[in-house]
């Protein structure tokens, strides 16, 4: 019998893989999606509201989130910052015919509803399809505001890490429709990460350490958080920003203690969707800790 043999290109990097069976495999249940390779967890898609006593209630986001060995490096709901959920993305402003009309940050006045998701499956990735209602109330009237379709696809791990994709779409529901990140001097918000244990983490973007600070740090358009997470050992989460997202995508918000981590879009200035919506891409690498500046920037060249 002639073993097949098949060779994906991963991040400029040739993998053999002898069976071509899916090894990723996505399990629904009424709370959401777990996708699994080889029986080891790798994310978490909430697809149910949850909420902490009826208070910051959220679905369509990341929790938990594996590193390699399948331990779990994020947080939802944490004492310090309860509207923290695991990857997610959310804004301080949201502006309807020049008026407030809710805070996807804090979850006040506004919900989401994950009206349906989909996953595809195959032997190198897999694909998670979802499509999220944002509402609002308006003049005493729930209206939807926003439709996000968003596409994660998790790709099979290599001997050094795995490849985690988000495409997040925004098209508004209504004209006249701005959003905008915190309406002050760090303008934080967008595509979030909420990691354990920041405090042991370090900060490196092509090639340099990079200092957190209370305003947004211009890096390069990736940053690699390399820590503990609170586990035995060493993990790490590079965040790749595809140069095809709108705004500048050297601006970070890095936090050392107890909070997010950001990718700054739009800032504090909002900005108008256009009705045929907006694009946010970016790539996860989660590793070991051990991967190289010049290896991960290898990797955001072939990302690009």
């Amino acid at each position: 019998m002639i073993m097949k043999i098949k060779i994906v290109l991963v991040a400029g990097l040739f993998l053999a893989i002898n069976d071509v069976s899916p090894q990723l495999k996505a399990v629904d249940s009424p709370e959401g999606i777990e996708i699994l390779e080889a029986g080891r967890p790798v994310l978490f898609y909430q697809k149910k509201s949850r909420s902490l006593n009826v208070q910051y209630e959220r679905a369509g986001y990341v929790h938990p989130l594996y590193n390699l060995n399948g331990d779990t490096i994020t947080e939802d709901f944490p004492p310090d910052h309860l509207h923290h959920h695991g990857v997610f993305w959310a804004w301080h402003q949201m502006i309807y015919n020049g008026k407030p009309v809710g805070d996807s940050w804090d979850g006040r006045d506004i919900s989401w509803e994950v009206l349906n998701t989909a996953v595809k499956e195959k032997s190198e990735k897999a694909r998670l399809k979802s499509k999220v209602r944002w509402t609002s109330q308006v003049a005493g009237k729930t209206i939807d505001i926003l439709e996000e379709k968003t596409e994660i696809t998790v790709y099979r791990k290599t001997d050094d890490f795995r490849a985690i994709d988000f495409k997040i779409r925004l098209l508004p529901k209504v004209d006249n429709l701005f959003i905008g990140g915190s309406d002050d001097l760090k303008g934080y918000g967008g595509f979030s990460l909420r990691f354990r244990n920041p405090e042991t983490l370090s900060f490196e973007s092509q090639g340099k350490e990079i200092t957190p600070a209370v305003q947004a740090v211009p890096a390069g358009p990736w940053m690699n958080f390399s820590g503990s997470f609170g586990l035995p050992g060493q993990s790490g989460v590079a965040v790749f920003c595809h140069p095809s997202n709108p705004g500048d995508i050297r601006q970070w918000i890095l936090r050392d203690s107890k909070s997010m981590q950001n990718p700054v879009w739009p800032g504090r200035e909002p900005v108008a969707i256009p009705p045929k919506g907006i694009v946010l891409q970016y790539r996860l690498i989660i590793h070991d800790g051990g991967l190289s500046q010049d290896v991960l920037e290898k990797l955001y060249q072939e990302y690009r």
